[in-house]
């Protein structure tokens, strides 16, 4: 099954980057970029995870569909 296109997060070309070995990036260089985001705290985490965060996830049945990307 091919995966939806999606946008890189980096150059925001369209593509079935999941598909890949870099996804959800197209290419190692985005991945790479992004990379350097988060370790030059460009990006970060705005708050931290509380309980109540989860709970609209509750009723969800377990098993492996779960971690499929979500298509448009």
């Amino acid at each position: 099954m091919k995966s939806p296109q999606v946008k890189c997060p980096t150059c925001k070309k369209r593509g079935p980057w999941f598909d890949g070995k870099f996804g959800p990036f197209c290419s190692k260089r985005c991945r790479l970029i992004d990379l350097g985001k988060w370790l030059g705290e460009e990006h970060a985490i705005s708050e931290p995870l509380r309980p109540g965060h989860l709970e609209k996830f509750a009723d969800l049945p377990p098993g492996s569909d779960l971690d499929q990307p979500q298509t448009d």
